[in-house]
């Protein structure tokens, strides 16, 4: 079995030592060929450049898309969750649209790998990705009323829910761009998303 991966070169590593199944080979799209028939595609830079497999349309193609959901993506595409931080994490969420025909290929992939993954509702930020832009806004709510210090916060939050990290070493490993485009994007159905200043402030 053949898989397409698209990747930086930390995004490759991260997905190689989840552990690839020998029988299972892993192209970049440069290794592509006439005689390579890929079972299945990995988009792992799908927020950054855009579609990379727009002219795949008879194969899964799992794409990291944690805002945009199924209704903006082509109808083969499987929504996964892999920010920085949460591809390393065993087991993956992922979403599709309704009546979605690639689903059952995208479990028997996924199964093939020896990955764990879990099928969530198709919203903007999946679960992990929204609780955690959740507790990083906080964050800066009380950055900004001075409460403490982010190296504070980041160790409070460490030892007191042995959490991997705290919420600013969080935001820098998944990008404070990305969290502020999650929680702009969730503003817009509920004010329990709404920006805190500290966090606008500091990617202006």
């Amino acid at each position: 079995m053949q898989i397409v991966l698209k990747a930086t070169a930390a995004q490759k590593q991260v997905f190689l030592d989840k552990g690839i199944p020998s029988g299972i080979t892993v192209l970049g799209p440069d290794e592509l060929s006439a005689d390579t028939s890929p079972a299945a595609y990995f988009d792992l830079l799908f927020e950054e450049e855009g579609p990379a497999f727009a002219n795949i349309a008879d194969r899964p193609v799992f794409v990291n898309a944690v805002i945009a959901t199924a209704a903006l993506l082509p109808s083969n595409c499987i929504r996964i969750n892999a920010w920085n931080s949460f591809l390393e994490r065993n087991l993956l969420e992922m979403a599709v649209g309704n009546n979605n025909r690639f689903a059952t290929q995208a479990e028997q992939l996924i199964e093939a790998l020896d990955w764990k993954y879990q099928w969530v509702p198709d919203v903007p930020g999946f679960i992990a990705a929204r609780v955690i832009a959740m507790i990083i806004n906080e964050a800066y709510f009380g950055l900004g009323d001075g409460i403490s210090s982010k190296q504070e916060m980041d160790i409070a939050m460490k030892l007191g829910t042995n959490y991997p990290f705290g919420p600013f070493e969080w935001s820098e490993k998944i990008g404070l761009g990305r969290i502020h485009a999650l929680l702009s994007k969730l503003s817009e159905t509920s004010t329990r998303y709404q920006i805190a200043p500290a966090l606008t402030k500091e990617i202006s």
